[in-house]
């Protein structure tokens, strides 16, 4: 890979390791709820990647695959972020960074049902089972000690598996249509379907500075920036490896929460994460053998 890519591949993961800092400050009580702040981040990430779309000329086609962009924009946007959101209520941002880190791990998984054979590699599996070994380890740990809840980190997990699919699928159903284009109409259908919530949902108390703040940075960097990138890193690196930008974004989760939320660095993220870090690389990468 060109340094350009591994530039590219970096950054996003910066950018998505910043947003479950964000989510918890946004998220915080009495501040934003996680519907509301869905589609503040919807509004201004289809703000900025809507006339950026316009500009390419590659809004028509990307409207003529609505039957995969629609989808995509409830597996992709609607379900992960409101979960993700909902999770962080109850979970601290470092632990739900690490679960994203399970992407990969679930990308793989993918891609084997999607006929790549070489997933069925020994190291690829046993990638897998070390990948599995660290989730029970940060599940079992940190729910059965009473430190985090288990329905959230439940619904974070589904979240991982909707970030797996969504793209792939696109990768291998639409890979010519401009991922700008995707990702801004994708946000206007999510908007259109949290509308209703939001209008319901709107703060009748003005919320904080930091919690504002926070609302426009998941909306400019991680919600609009990051998407614009990562398209063109699963063109690079491919659907199961470029699900990797997850491994830098989890160190920048977990460092994020402890530094400037005050979050404990506890047993089950300890042990966890060299594992699942460790499993997903091995689940994603290519093997040189021929199957």
């Amino acid at each position: 890979m060109s340094k350009k890519a591994w530039f590219k591949f970096l950054l996003v993961g910066l950018l998505w390791g910043i947003p479950y800092l964000f989510i918890k400050v946004a998220v915080a009580p009495g501040q934003f709820t996680p519907a509301f702040l869905v589609f503040g981040r919807l509004v201004i990430g289809s703000a900025i990647l809507l006339p950026l779309a316009i500009r390419r000329k590659t809004i028509i086609p990307a409207l003529k695959e609505l039957k995969w962009i629609a989808p995509y924009a409830l597996i992709e946007i609607c379900i992960p972020w409101y979960f993700i959101s909902s999770g962080e209520r109850k979970i601290t941002s470092g632990l739900a960074g690490l679960l994203v880190a399970t992407v990969p791990f679930w990308a793989g998984l993918v891609m084997a049902f999607n006929g790549d054979k070489t997933v069925w590699h020994a190291k690829r599996l046993a990638g897998m089972v070390v990948g599995f070994i660290g989730i029970v380890l940060v599940v079992g740990i940190e729910s059965l000690g009473g430190n985090q809840s288990l329905s959230a980190i439940i619904f974070i997990l589904f979240s991982c598996v909707c970030y797996a699919i969504a793209p792939a699928t696109l990768n291998v159903k639409i890979p010519h249509i401009d991922g700008t284009a995707i990702n801004a109409i994708a946000m206007v259908i999510a908007g259109v379907i949290y509308l209703p919530f939001a209008i319901v949902q709107f703060p009748t108390t003005a919320p904080s500075h930091n919690a504002i703040y926070a609302l426009i940075a998941l909306g400019v960097f991680p919600t609009a920036m990051a998407f614009v990138l990562y398209f063109q890193v699963m063109k690079d690196f491919g659907p199961a490896r470029s699900s990797m930008v997850t491994y830098p974004n989890t160190v920048f989760a977990v460092l994020l929460g402890v530094i400037f939320l005050h979050e404990k660095f506890t047993l089950g993220i300890g042990l966890g994460l060299p594992l699942v870090l460790i499993g997903s690389y091995y689940a994603t990468r290519k093997s040189t053998v021929t199957q």
